[in-house]
């Protein structure tokens, strides 16, 4: 089936990046939707996770976040790189529960993005605040022409 609307296409290019997304997939991240410039991820805060404090690493919240911030920037079939993030760390992660990273495009001229990313914990406060800007380069997640 042809990726014909800005969903579909939103749709096809993660489908695309999930393949080769090999370090999200070992983290436990789960893709739950993408759309035009949105996307939304989540994962179960695992022993693998913890720090030594006994909180999820900072490290794996920053992943967390960028994979959604990944996602987003990528969905209209234009492969884009971080160029810059910054994260703010609000309050802990913790065993057990399941953070979710919420992206949404704020700027897009075309060539670069600026995406605001939200992480929450279950009963929903905010652990981070994340904070990504976008370079569009060279190449396509998928020839449309053939799709």
């Amino acid at each position: 089936m042809r990726a014909t609307t800005p969903g579909e296409i939103a749709m096809r290019c993660a489908e695309v990046m999930w393949k080769e997304d090999r370090a999200a997939r070992e983290l436990g991240v789960i893709l739950d939707s993408v759309g035009p410039g949105i996307a939304t991820t989540s994962m179960r805060v695992e022993d693998r996770h913890l720090n030594g404090k006994g909180m999820c690493h900072g490290g794996v919240i920053f992943t967390l976040a960028d994979v959604a911030f990944a996602y987003a920037c990528n969905s209209y079939n234009h492969v884009a790189v971080a160029q810059f993030n910054t994260i703010s760390f609000i309050a802990p992660g913790k065993s057990g529960e399941r953070l979710t990273a919420v992206a949404r495009e704020t700027m897009n001229n075309g060539r670069q993005g600026i995406y605001d990313i939200t992480v929450t914990s279950d009963d929903g406060h905010v652990v981070a605040e994340f904070r990504g800007n976008s370079k569009v380069i060279k190449g396509r997640h998928f020839d449309e022409s053939e799709d």
